[in-house]
């Protein structure tokens, strides 16, 4: 699968230092993907998966949605520290031009800006591509996440309330 990831590279400047570079997601990021959603997946209520998805996983979502949405992922180093993507929000027709958005970082990167210049970069992208809509679910409470979206212009729409069940318990997602 070609993504183009020598030709579209992003760069994230922190205190006048490049920190990471933002870029389209290769295939072969696929492990440092599994690796960064595994403890979400398995320690937090951030994501409804019950069962973290192996690389292969991955592989087979990225190349499903490339075609159509981005994946970035941003690298410090020869690290990839997190990564975000697109998917389309309703499978009708008519939702074409609205979309579903996603971010995860890496524990030891995140407060870092990283989150915050993945979906700047990736809306950007979509702006680009004629997307009208951009959504994102919250599983609640999550302070951090709430913040990030509404310091990136998203705002509150509603809840659902106990729309999903983990760890023994019904959630809420905003």
């Amino acid at each position: 699968m070609d993504t183009g990831t020598e030709a579209h590279t992003w760069g994230a400047l922190h205190n006048g230092v490049m920190d990471w570079q933002v870029r389209p997601v290769a295939v072969e990021d696929a492990d440092a993907i599994a690796a960064i959603y595994a403890p979400i997946v398995e320690r937090t209520t951030i994501s409804f998966e019950v069962a973290a998805p192996t690389a292969r996983d991955f592989v087979r979502r990225i190349e499903a949605l490339v075609p159509r949405y981005p994946w970035l992922v941003a690298r410090d180093g020869d690290r990839v520290v997190g990564y975000a993507y697109a998917g389309p929000h309703r499978e009708r027709a008519s939702y074409r031009w609205s979309t579903d958005l996603s971010v995860y970082v890496d524990a030891s990167a995140r407060r870092r800006g990283v989150a915050r210049t993945l979906y700047r970069s990736l809306l950007r992208i979509l702006e680009l591509q004629g997307f009208y809509r951009a959504f994102a679910g919250i599983t609640l409470p999550n302070d951090a996440s709430v913040e990030l979206h509404r310091a990136l212009g998203f705002e509150r729409v509603g809840i659902y309330r106990d729309v999903g069940f983990k760890f023994g318990a019904w959630r809420d997602t905003a």
